[in-house]
């Protein structure tokens, strides 16, 4: 089995005609996922992905959700905690983020997740019902 580093789920997934080590890697990057007999995505490398296609390629929430749901359909492919990630795509589709999402779900045998970021993280979260219930301290 062998891992894979999001850049080689970048080359993947986006074709950049505007960067030349592009069109070296995409054909690479396709071989490796399509061909090799079982391939391994860290959970982090998921997270690192959302980062990249968001704030580099400018992914939507939609889009980004549709190259995750490809990942975890590729038979070949083994997605480390995937159904936590499924669970944190649901709510990343309700606007949390997805960073987020998978932080609070990793958390879910606790009480409480104390975060300071209350409009985008707390009030979101209050509003899915999530559990553990994100709390914002004041003292």
């Amino acid at each position: 089995m062998i891992a894979l580093d999001t850049n080689i789920l970048a080359r993947f997934y986006v074709d950049d005609p505007a960067d030349p080590e592009a069109a070296k890697q995409r054909p690479i990057a396709h071989r490796l996922l399509t061909e090799s007999h079982q391939v391994f995505v860290p959970l982090t490398v998921i997270l690192e992905l959302e980062w990249v296609l968001r704030a580099f390629y400018g992914f939507d929430a939609h889009d980004f959700m549709r190259v995750v749901k490809h990942i975890l359909g590729l038979p070949n492919v083994n997605v480390e905690e995937w159904s936590r990630i499924t669970n944190a795509l649901a709510w990343h589709t309700k606007r949390m983020d997805f960073a987020d999402a998978l932080h609070l779900l990793a958390s879910s045998h606790c009480t409480e997740f104390m975060s300071f970021d209350d409009r985008r993280f707390a009030r979101r979260a209050n509003r899915l019902g999530t559990s553990p219930t994100v709390v914002v301290p004041s003292k």
